[in-house]
């Protein structure tokens, strides 16, 4: 069994294969999926098509992609919308400091106070860093967030993948792995313990090397445990397995009754 931890499967991009590509990957024995989501416009989609799918999992976030189209008020809406909206996290949230992306202090400021309400409803988090591993470590310690959760697409060096393990983190490994030149990708795997990884796609992004410009999908999960496994000398099975132990680890809610 197969756990997709980031897949973006409520974008609009799915609405016309989604349940032709459930069934598909289901029967490829991915059966798992946790779907984060980005702004406060897609959360009352997202928490409808989960009621249509028992093997999901949701999030609800404000990724900083995303904040030119959020409101004032977005974040009064959040606590309600992960109460009652099952979520198991709030996600995705954190910080991108590609160049042209929002004003780094709006989304400084939006992002810790997304970490007080997860802090405050006791939930994990996952986290989207670009170029900001060290502002989103001050962040996490400034809050004094203590939940864990998921460092998405991670691809920054060991020395800060161990930091963020100490606060209680997994990495999120995706399609970088399977590109010949991420080579620090690739040794940083290597160097961490089994317990440090989960697996995830980042559907419909993210594409695994030989399939740019195609629509990435959940499936492609197998793949990145192909890579993974070939790195840190497991079998696949014990990727997968190992994978969703880790997972299962940092959202104790998954299991709960009420999904």
């Amino acid at each position: 069994m197969y756990i997709d931890s980031h897949c973006h499967f409520d974008f609009d991009v799915f609405d016309e294969r989604r349940d032709a590509l459930m069934k598909a990957c289901l029967s490829a024995g991915v059966s798992g999926f946790l779907v984060p989501g980005v702004k406060r416009s897609s959360w009352s989609k997202l928490s409808n098509l989960q009621q249509g799918y028992s093997q999901w999992r949701v999030a609800y976030g404000l990724h900083p992609y995303f904040l030119s189209e959020s409101a004032d008020d977005d974040l009064g809406y959040l606590g309600d919308q992960c109460e009652g909206g099952n979520a198991i996290a709030i996600g995705e949230i954190g910080l991108d400091n590609w160049p042209g992306s929002f004003d780094m202090a709006v989304q400084i400021s939006i992002f810790c106070q997304q970490l007080s309400i997860a802090k405050s409803l006791k939930l994990a988090v996952i986290i989207h860093a670009r170029k900001s591993y060290d502002l989103v470590f001050k962040c996490l310690r400034k809050t004094g967030f203590q939940h864990g959760g998921v460092i998405h697409a991670f691809n920054g060096s060991v020395e800060q993948a161990k930091r963020f393990i100490d606060l209680g983190f997994v990495l999120g490994i995706g399609g970088t792995i399977t590109y010949p030149r991420a080579k620090k990708a690739h040794r940083t795997l290597t160097m961490l313990d089994k317990e440090a990884f989960v697996l995830e796609t980042d559907s419909p992004d993210m594409p695994l090397c030989g399939r740019q410009g195609e629509i990435n999908t959940p499936l492609s999960v197998i793949d990145v445990a192909k890579h993974v496994a070939s790195l840190k000398s497991m079998t696949v099975e014990e990727v997968a397995n190992q994978a969703n132990k880790n997972l299962l680890t940092v959202f104790p809610k998954w299991n709960e009754d009420v999904f």
